[in-house]
């Protein structure tokens, strides 16, 4: 069997956080089955405006409903430590244009360390507002991956026109597509059809949807131990 997962992100996004550390950790096994994932970045603001959808802070049932599930994912997904920044939200351009030229630039493995140590700045203490160019250098200094000149053209690239232009067309793709927030999945499986999945508690449908064995939730009798 093959298949191919596209994976939309944007470091706004804490469901996109969970769902970048939980995909990379399974990226290994789902390759034995022949099933590829892929991480582009995407600018959540431009998908929001695109698909008419309402962010959070800007519908409040959405926003009182977070704080519930919120803990709830931060539990099951063993990322305890994240906690909301006094900034929060950020205009995200800086940092997921400069992915894009990564992307394009770099190893794989270079990408997506780097978009985890963005996340982790956002959202775990102490916090670093990525979106400005001070604090998102230190923070791709920090992760060692890049010299001071690579960081140094990183922050240029993302003022260029090419890369700017790239984001753009990533997050028409994913409007394309029918995305209407992050994170956004477009998954071929090996029959060659291909569906759209949304948000960090949908892997069990995709895992089905691409034929791979899986295991489901099962409620245990009660004198089970957890």
């Amino acid at each position: 069997m093959a298949g191919q997962i596209d994976c939309y992100l944007d470091i706004s996004s804490l469901y996109s956080f969970f769902t970048l550390v939980y995909l990379l950790q399974r990226r290994e096994l789902l390759e034995t089955h022949d099933v590829s994932v892929d991480f582009h970045p995407v600018f959540l603001g431009g998908i929001n405006v695109g698909s008419g959808n309402k962010p959070p802070w800007n519908l409040p049932a959405k926003k009182d409903y977070g704080a519930f599930d919120g803990k709830r994912a931060k539990e099951y997904f063993g990322l305890t430590n994240i906690e909301t920044p006094t900034f929060f939200p950020i205009l995200t351009l800086l940092p997921q244009r400069a992915l894009c030229y990564i992307k394009a630039t770099f190893p794989d493995s270079t990408f997506v360390q780097a978009w985890l140590a963005l996340f982790r700045a956002n959202w775990i203490p102490p916090h670093a507002n990525v979106s400005e160019p001070d604090a998102f250098r230190d923070v791709l200094r920090a992760t060692k991956l890049f010299s001071d000149a690579e960081v140094d053209a990183i922050y240029a690239a993302a003022q260029e026109k090419q890369w700017k232009d790239a984001l753009l067309d990533n997050t028409q793709k994913a409007l394309d597509k029918g995305a209407f927030g992050a994170p956004w999945m477009w998954v071929r499986n090996a029959q060659g059809k291909e569906e759209p999945f949304f948000g960090s508690d949908r892997f069990h449908f995709m895992w089905q949807y691409l034929g791979l064995p899986w295991k489901d939730i099962e409620l245990l009798p009660a004198q089970a131990k957890l």
